[in-house]
């Protein structure tokens, strides 16, 4: 089954709770999105990291309920 755009928005403002987020669905069909975080927490860590720290967030949730993520992560400022 597919993770709803409301439940991923929860596990990232979870996690992220000074975060920016915006979330899309791509496809409509509920499986491919697109996030953007500006986060604080992202300071000083290499993109990867960044990225490591948002799949850390959805608790193993990727390649399973939800299949695709496209992340755009960012410091404020």
């Amino acid at each position: 089954m597919p993770m709803a755009i409301e439940d991923l928005e929860a596990c990232l403002r979870q996690a992220f709770p000074d975060a920016d987020i915006r979330v899309d669905d791509l496809a409509g069909d509920g499986d491919h999105y697109r996030a953007r975080i500006v986060s604080s927490a992202f300071k000083g860590l290499p993109r990867v990291r960044q990225h490591q720290l948002v799949y850390a967030a959805l608790k193993g949730r990727m390649g399973g309920e939800l299949h695709a993520l496209a992340l755009e992560t960012a410091t404020p400022g």
